[in-house]
């Protein structure tokens, strides 16, 4: 944290952050506090210090960790900085990583521009083959600019809220009031409550009829058409989905206010996936889902037999458990497939994602596919000389009608290694003593030298050509950083 000479904590952006992820007015936040909404405002400005007292009763009313607190979304900008500025772009300014840190603690707001700015820069430099077919004349189509990626905004956006949102989780708590079943009988719940309240009459449609859509919504005669193809917990998932869409309007509307302004595109994705979301809190309701998640010692198998749920979604669904007083593991979640494309990414810690790139190699996500049926578990290391633990598995999709290709992913779930020990699959280790795996980021981020999986040099080192050496990895490096 910031300090003066005296020792007084200006944390201003930090504390207008948390208090937007708790969805608080300054008021409402005064009031839990004790102090006045006068006196917040001058906090988050940085016109006034946070004391010790008020940083514990912060930390008591909210259930926050104070360590969190110091260092989570700062870990994560300042990856994100140190990200950007390891282009070649750069490569002529030499900027100390602590001016990137001072830079992630002081100013959040200023370091999510930069990276918006450097994605949509990423993002023109991929197409600029599009750009100068269109400057020749040749595609007007383009409109003369590039948007920024959708999908990195919704991205940008899920994390901002910590992929938390309290509208959405109290309004699958009271559906799952109202309708009152077990895990077993909740699609015929929900499809009786799309019956009774919205007349939309569910069909579970042959392959031959729906071979390329799994789900579609018929508006004009108010059916929803599921694929065969589609497993039970799918199909109930399915269902939640569209009465997200039904009855979830108004706090989508809230949600998507709260984002500032987005463009059509980035607008229904979003819609898509806090629909999404609740279908996932309709499914797995929070408090019955953390607290069997607790006593069960994050077992994701028999979660998903619980609550009758797949594999897949019982990990996305961990990644949510952050309910000011009831939280969870601070879990990270990924899906690759076997080329190593990342199709999801979600994090309530502070595992530091890259959004340019793939996957280390060496992460044990990717040997999933070679034992399908077998549920692995690692220690990571990072080169900053952070640690976490993961586990990943390999899922199936819904199945595809022959001779299309079945479709199969990897899913990663890690966390911090101080949080292992409440995870059953940590059992019987000695995590201050097992060894980590030195993974990077990715390998354009990584400096780690002599890895026999590099696919390219580190974008921040000089690359060594030396016809008369033949290394164990493909590329040699300088020591020195460039500038």
């Amino acid at each position: 944290m910031a300090t003066d000479p005296g020792k007084k904590l200006f944390v201003g952006p930090r504390f207008r952050r948390i208090r937007q992820q708790l969805g608080l007015s300054q008021t409402q936040f005064a009031e839990g506090l004790g102090i006045s909404p006068s006196y917040v405002n001058l906090i988050e400005r940085n016109q006034r210090p946070v004391t010790a007292q008020i940083l514990l009763r912060l930390a008591e009313t909210y259930d926050l960790d104070l360590r969190d607190l110091a260092t989570a979304d700062e870990d994560r900008f300042f990856a994100e900085l140190n990200e950007v500025f390891s282009d070649p772009l750069f490569r002529q300014i030499d900027i100390p990583k602590q001016e990137l840190r001072d830079l992630a603690e002081l100013c959040p707001g200023v370091t999510h521009a930069l990276q918006r700015l450097y994605a949509a820069y990423a993002e023109a430099r991929r197409g600029e083959t599009l750009a100068a077919a269109q400057f020749a004349g040749r595609d007007e189509s383009m409109g003369g600019r590039f948007d920024a990626n959708p999908i990195e905004q919704v991205r940008d956006l899920i994390e901002a809220n910590r992929n938390y949102f309290p509208e959405l989780e109290q309004a699958a708590e009271t559906l799952r009031d109202e309708i009152n079943v077990p895990a077993q009988d909740l699609f015929a719940a929900l499809s009786t409550r799309l019956r009774e309240k919205h007349s939309i009459q569910t069909r579970i449609m042959p392959v031959d009829v729906m071979r390329e859509t799994l789900r579609r919504f018929d508006r004009h005669r108010r059916q929803l058409l599921i694929s065969e193809l589609v497993d039970g917990p799918g199909c109930a998932f399915q269902l939640a989905f569209q009465i997200a869409l039904s009855e979830c309007t108004p706090a989508f509307d809230t949600i998507i206010a709260r984002a500032g302004a987005l463009d059509d595109t980035a607008r229904r994705l979003y819609r898509i996936t806090l629909a999404n979301y609740f279908a996932g809190c309709a499914l797995m309701p929070y408090q019955p889902f953390l607290t069997a998640a607790e006593s069960l010692g994050y077992d994701i198998h028999v979660l998903a037999q619980r609550f009758n749920t797949g594999f897949e979604q019982v990990c996305h669904r961990l990644t949510t458990l952050q309910r000011p007083n009831a939280r969870g593991v601070p879990f990270f979640m990924l899906r690759v497939d076997n080329a190593g494309n990342v199709s999801k990414r979600f994090s309530s810690g502070t595992f530091p994602f890259s959004k340019f790139g793939g996957t280390c190699p060496l992460w044990n996500v990717h040997s999933t596919f070679d034992t399908p049926d077998r549920l692995l578990k690692q220690v990571i290391e990072l080169p900053d000389g952070s640690r976490y633990f993961s586990v990943a598995q390999m899922v199936r999709r819904p199945v595809a009608p022959h001779p299309l290709a079945q479709p199969r992913f990897a899913i990663g779930l890690g966390c911090e290694i101080r949080h292992a020990a409440r995870l059953v699959y940590a059992s019987g280790m000695d995590l201050d003593k097992s060894e980590g795996t030195p993974i990077g980021i990715n390998c354009r981020l990584c400096e780690r030298e002599n890895c026999a999986q590099r696919a390219e040099p580190p974008l921040t080192r000089t690359l060594i050509l030396d016809e008369n050496t033949r290394r164990v990895t493909s590329f040699a490096f300088s020591n020195a950083r460039e500038v």
